[in-house]
């Protein structure tokens, strides 16, 4: 399963964002990021237009939109180092 897992998008309007996957639909990616993207509707992205970063987030997270986000920003932080 593939929920869970951050990715950071390479193509389109959300291009070098950091977005996390919510689910999966007919071949292709539901993503959130808790701010521009929430979990009540997250992006349809192709899975060709994404790249893993290798990190996952703990299910807990995707309670609420508030600790997506800040959860996203710590990865975020971590990525610079």
């Amino acid at each position: 399963m593939i929920t869970g897992r951050i990715v950071i998008s390479c193509a389109g309007r959300d291009k070098g964002r950091l977005l996390a996957v919510v689910g999966e639909r007919e071949g292709y990616l539901l993503l959130a990021d808790g701010k521009e993207r929430r979990l009540e509707k997250p992006k349809l992205k192709n899975p060709k237009h994404i790249s893993y970063i290798g990190q996952c987030l703990d299910e807990k997270v995707f309670i609420n939109n508030k600790s997506l986000c800040r959860a996203l920003r710590q990865c975020e932080i971590k990525e610079d180092f």
